[in-house]
C-alpha cells in the first residue's frame, strides 16, 4: 500500500470545511512528511456537471494510491438525480467492510456506563441496500417487496476482520446476525463468524442475536468489543454506538479493500457524520473525526507515517482532555481553534520524539 499518496475526496457544506482542517494538519511542516495530495471535487455541483464521473475517477485513483480522505457529501433526494457518491466509491474500489469505532473522549461522560471502545465491522456492500424493489396490487392489497442478497466472500470478509481486528487491540468478538429467524441469508454471516473463531481460537468470542446485542450495548462496561454485522444492522449499530460516547464527532469511519489474504490494500477514511449545513460557515463545528480520519490513513502507511498518525490521534485526544473543546463537547473552541491546538501538540511531540 503506497503510504506517501493520499487522494483528497473534496465534499459539500461543512463537510469540505473540515477536510481542509485536517489537511492542515497532514501538512509536510507539521508531520514532517512530503504527501502527495491529488484533489477530486465531489461536491454536490460538480458530481452533476460530470454526470458522476468525477466519482469514478476519484474511486479509480484510491484504489491506485490505496488510500483515500473523504469529506462528507450532499446526498439528493431526488431518485432522478446523481445519488450518493458512497456507493459507487465502495464498489469500485472494491470495499467489503466499513469500520467505525466508539471511543472514550477524554473528559465526556458516557452513557449508560460504557467505557471501552466498541468497533462495528460491517459490510460494505450488499444486503438492504441495493435491493431491487417493488410493488404489486393497490390501495389496501397493494405488497412490497424486496430481494436482498449478500456474499460469501463478504461474509467472509467482515468475519476475518473482526478477528483480526479483535486480536490486534484485546477484544471480544460479540454479537451477529439474527441467524435464528434467517439461518440461510443471516446465517451465512454467522457462519463465518464460527469458522474465523476456529481461526483464531485465542480470541474471545460471544455471539449474540442483534436485538440481544443492542440491549445488551447500553450497558457494556466490560472488554472492548468488535461487532461484525450485516450492511444494515450495522449502519443502524454505529448510529446506536458512536453517541454513547459523548459525540459522533470523536469517530472515522473506515471504508477496506482486502488482497487474497485479506490483508488491507485500499483505505478510505472519512468522518462518521453528515455535512451539517446549519454549521456552515460558522467555525464551530467539530474537526475531531475528519483529523482522526487523516491519522488512521497515516497508520496505514510505513514506520515514519506509523509515527505522525499516533502523533495526531494522541494530540486530538488530550487538546479535548485539556479543555479545548467545540461546543458539542460543552467547550468554546472554535473549529480552527481546536485543529490550531492539534497541530502544536503534535508538532511538539514528533520534535521530542526525534530527540529520542
Amino acid at each position: 500500500m503506497a503510504g506517501t499518496t493520499i487522494v483528497v475526496l473534496e465534499g459539500d457544506e461543512t463537510g469540505q470545511e473540515l477536510l481542509e482542517e485536517a489537511l492542515r494538519v497532514l501538512a509536510p511542516d507539521v508531520i514532517g512528511l512530503e504527501l502527495e495530495l491529488p484533489r477530486y471535487d465531489l461536491s454536490l455541483e460538480s458530481r452533476r456537471a460530470t454526470g458522476n464521473a468525477v466519482v469514478h475517477e476519484a474511486a479509480a485513483a484510491v484504489r491506485e494510491a490505496g488510500l483515500g480522505l473523504k469529506g462528507a457529501t450532499i446526498t439528493p433526494e431526488s431518485a432522478d438525480d446523481v445519488g450518493s457518491p458512497n456507493r459507487i466509491l465502495r464498489e469500485e474500489i472494491g470495499g467489503r467492510v466499513i469500520v467505525r469505532t466508539g471511543r472514550r473522549i477524554p473528559g465526556i461522560v458516557p452513557f449508560g456506563g460504557v467505557h471501552a471502545p466498541i468497533s462495528v465491522v460491517r459490510m460494505a456492500v450488499g444486503d438492504a441496500y441495493g435491493a431491487e424493489e417493488w410493488r404489486e396490487g393497490s390501495g389496501e392489497d397493494e405488497i412490497a417487496f424486496r430481494t436482498e442478497r449478500i456474499e460469501r466472500r463478504i461474509c467472509h470478509a467482515v468475519a476475518e476482520y473482526s478477528f483480526r481486528h479483535a486480536a490486534r487491540t484485546g477484544a471480544k468478538v460479540f454479537g451477529g446476525p439474527k441467524y435464528t429467524v434467517s439461518p440461510t441469508y443471516e446465517g451465512l454471516l454467522k457462519e463465518e463468524m464460527d469458522a474465523a473463531a476456529e481461526r483464531h481460537p485465542g480470541v474471545p468470542y460471544e455471539p449474540q442475536l442483534i436485538d440481544a446485542t443492542f440491549a445488551l450495548l447500553v450497558g457494556s462496561s466490560g472488554d472492548p468489543l468488535v461487532i461484525p454485522s450485516l450492511n444494515r444492522d450495522g449502519d443502524i449499530l454505529s448510529d446506536l454506538v458512536l453517541p454513547l460516547f459523548g459525540s459522533i464527532a470523536g469517530s472515522e469511519s473506515l471504508l477496506i479493500a482486502f488482497d487474497e489474504d485479506y490483508v488491507p490494500d485500499a483505505v478510505m477514511a472519512e468522518a462518521a457524520h453528515g455535512t451539517a449545513p446549519a454549521l456552515e460557515g460558522k467555525n464551530v463545528a467539530n474537526p475531531m473525526a475528519m483529523i482522526l480520519a487523516g491519522a488512521a490513513l497515516l497508520s496505514h502507511g510505513d514506520g515514519d507515517s506509523q509515527q505522525g498518525g499516533r502523533a495526531i490521534r494522541e494530540s486530538a485526544l488530550e487538546a479535548v482532555a485539556q479543555g479545548i473543546r467545540t461546543a458539542d463537547l460543552g467547550g468554546h473552541a472554535t473549529t480552527s481553534e481546536y485543529t490550531d491546538e492539534v497541530i502544536r501538540r503534535v508538532k511538539a511531540k514528533l520534535e521530542v520524539w526525534a530527540t529520542l
